[in-house]
């Protein structure tokens, strides 16, 4: 597999891994203890990001998702498309909450690879770890009101850091 295909793969897989956590388990304005943590995320988002690779250099990312909402806002439908200027990449994925415990899993379908996340919620924070087959991520999600801001880590890797910032559309 060439250097280029590879640090495409772990990009791609980095980018869903990290869309998948965007939607916070936080209660915003208007939302009720009692309905899950996804239901306010539901709709179209966007936003830029970085990833630096392991020798410093930075590249621009873009991304729009939308996410459905089920089962009161406990479940999230995720649909992502990202793309930079010397990749693309189509994501689906779906996240379960669970008192303050996330699961879920995700596949990018122009490469045909996936993988599983895990994580913890609280408050307006999710420390995560998302597994693939040739890479382990680290990453924490912070959401405030409509805005949300991701950051990455997985040492060792060609794209070793990466962060993004999405913005939620107008209803």
């Amino acid at each position: 597999m060439s250097l280029r295909l590879k640090t495409a793969f772990l990009l791609g897989g980095v980018v869903a891994t990290i869309v998948l956590f965007s939607a916070s388990p936080t209660y915003p304005q208007g939302a009720t203890a009692g309905t899950g943590p996804f239901a306010a995320w539901a709709g179209s988002w966007s936003g830029n990001g970085v990833a630096t690779n392991s020798e410093g250099v930075n590249e621009r990312v873009r991304c729009t998702v939308k996410y459905a909402s089920q089962s009161g806002g406990h479940t999230v439908q995720i649909d992502l498309r990202c793309a930079s200027d010397s990749y693309s990449a189509e994501f689906t994925g779906s996240i379960v909450e669970i008192g303050d415990s996330l699961s879920g899993n995700w596949f990018e379908s122009t490469r045909r690879i996936g993988g599983t996340i895990t994580g913890r919620a609280s408050s307006h924070q999710i420390d995560a770890r998302a597994d693939g087959e040739t890479f382990t991520a680290l990453l924490t999600v912070i959401t405030q009101g409509s805005r949300q801001s991701f950051s990455m880590e997985s040492p060792g890797a060609k794209m070793s850091k990466f962060s993004v910032t999405l913005n939620r559309a107008a209803r």
